[in-house]
């Protein structure tokens, strides 16, 4: 596959001058071409839970708070005019613009934002990001069910502009949480005509009846081909957005995005594989980024299932990667993971993942299989990814070297994945997470075992009862040793296995403006200029 990449890219330095490429053309028209991985699972922001997903809401939808498109940490105005907190940062006030609006025209009003809490945090609809919100006092009780009346929620409109959100515990970085998807508004209006608050595939999402309060409106959608956006006339700042329009395109082959991008097909890829990366700062150095990325790439266990649900064959499997090697071998710009918990700021996570494959193959013999001998074969499922594969080869390799254990890769196309995975259908599933925001708490509360992005079975009490005690810290430091006691506890039951630190490795054309390094990815493409080549 590298080798005929490297022959194409040959032949198209010979060609590349004779014609306009799909970039110039879209970029005259104020296009932008990127590669999104796959289909969405979705359009609501409200059931999705993926990355791919993230990039297409963040052109259709706007929150409370917006993405700055070079500060990490900045908090601009989004539909909201301001979101100021009481002394204590626990009781927060949102006054939205007077002048935003759906893409059909309707204001958006703090009763959109009211219902658009109540229909995620309603247990009929069983959205797998609702424990986002549970930031919210009462928030978690009615997500649960214990009590069905929403008011018991801290959610309280003041009128059609304002409205004041009570948190369980102080909560300075709220605003940072409030950029993230699950807290976008969805209109009322329009769920409502075409079903009930939690109903389960309500068509208002459909890409012919979708409204959203975003720069961007949907303007197209042919399923493997492209989703296609363009300005949203209604957006209060629509002015001001620079982009005519974005295409993005589900291309899930890594070296098929990057002939693309070779051929003028492409502005941006979604990603780029390490023997591209390669190959590419040797023929095109200015079109390679490296950059840092909030993230950890790990395996989850089923830790239902024998015989993962014994914490020393989950404790062997993880000390028997060597993730040096891995991250030498498999990735480019990577960093071998000791924590879940990437470092940041002030927070550096426990030093609790070690290649040991003695006392890997110890704790296995003690779990009654010495040298692998009776260890049933366990299935390993990936997405349908080069690097997903590549990086359970090598994993593969390694638990049979190290300790005797057979697994077998299996290889499920991204929609299938993910079901497997929500639903347990898996033994070892090989995984990701991008935090959320920019605290080491998004990479903790997941594995709660309430919250819709666990899928591991693993329910701690000493885990939880640590988070819950985080909360209600005031003091940095304080919060902070309660979060490395927490991820302490994670490491050692290993419901997961963290393998590297993300790093984000892409190809991205010199006409794009304004796209800058952001440890989330998360641009705010209203920002984003396409200018012309000479």
């Amino acid at each position: 596959m590298l080798l005929r990449f490297a022959i194409f890219i040959s032949c198209l330095s010979l060609i590349s001058c004779q014609k306009e490429s799909q970039v110039d053309r879209a970029t005259k028209d104020g296009i932008l071409l990127l590669a999104n991985s796959s289909d969405p699972k979705s359009f609501d922001p409200q059931v999705v839970t993926g990355v791919l997903e993230s990039n297409i809401n963040r052109a259709l939808f706007e929150g409370l708070i917006a993405f700055h498109p070079t500060e990490d940490l900045a908090a601009p105005g989004g539909v909201a005019l301001e979101v100021v907190p009481d002394e204590t940062f626990t009781v927060w006030t949102a006054t939205l613009r007077p002048d935003a609006k759906w893409s059909d025209g309707h204001p958006v009003t703090a009763e959109d934002f009211a219902f658009t809490y109540e229909r995620i945090l309603s247990p009929g609809l069983g959205a797998k990001y609702a424990s986002m919100l549970y930031f919210m006092e009462g928030a978690e009780d009615f997500n649960l069910g214990k009590t069905k009346d929403f008011s018991t929620v801290g959610m309280k409109v003041i009128d059609p502009l304002n409205f004041e959100m009570t948190l369980r515990g102080p909560t300075p970085f709220f605003r940072e949480l409030l950029k993230h998807y699950t807290w976008y508004p969805v209109p009322k209006h329009k769920v409502l005509e075409y079903g009930t608050i939690a109903q389960i595939g309500n068509l208002w999402s459909k890409p012919e009846n979708l409204v959203s309060n975003g720069p961007y409106r949907i303007k197209s959608f042919r399923r493997n081909a492209h989703i296609e956006v363009e300005r949203n006339p209604y957006y209060w700042d629509a002015e001001n957005v620079t982009l005519n329009g974005i295409r993005f395109l589900p291309i899930s082959n890594v070296f098929t995005e990057a002939r693309m991008f070779r051929d003028g097909q492409l502005h941006v890829t979604y990603g780029a594989a390490p023997e591209v990366v390669d190959l590419m700062k040797k023929v095109d150095p200015s079109a390679v980024r490296q950059e840092p990325y909030l993230g950890t790439v790990l395996y989850r266990f089923n830790t239902t299932r024998a015989p993962l649900d014994d914490v020393r064959v989950r404790r062997a499997l993880s000390m028997a990667l060597d993730r040096e090697a891995l991250c030498d071998n498999v990735f480019r710009g990577y960093l071998p993971a000791y924590g879940m918990t990437p470092p940041m700021g002030d927070y550096d996570p426990p030093h609790g993942t070690s290649f040991d494959p003695a006392a890997a193959r110890k704790l296995l013999a003690e779990a009654g299989y010495p040298g692998g001998k009776g260890f049933p074969r366990l299935g390993l499922l990936i997405a349908s990814r080069e690097t997903a594969a590549t990086l359970a080869t090598a994993v593969q390799a390694m638990w049979r070297e190290h300790l005797g254990v057979e697994v077998e890769i299996e290889n499920k196309e991204w929609t299938a994945y993910i079901v497997a995975t929500q639903s347990l259908e898996y033994d070892i599933v090989a995984g990701g997470w991008i935090g959320d925001y920019i605290d080491p708490l998004t990479f903790l509360e997941m594995w709660t075992p309430d919250n819709g992005n666990n899928n591991t079975g693993w329910d701690s009490k000493p885990f939880v009862a640590k988070l819950e005690e985080s909360i209600q810290a005031t003091d940095p430091a304080v919060r902070y040793e309660l979060l490395f006691e927490a991820e302490s506890i994670l490491l050692e039951d290993s419901p997961i296995t963290p393998i590297a630190w993300w790093g984000k490795n892409y190809l991205i054309h010199p006409s794009v403006k304004g796209w800058e390094p952001l440890l989330l990815d998360n641009h705010p493409f209203k920002n984003l200029k396409l200018v012309p080549q000479d």
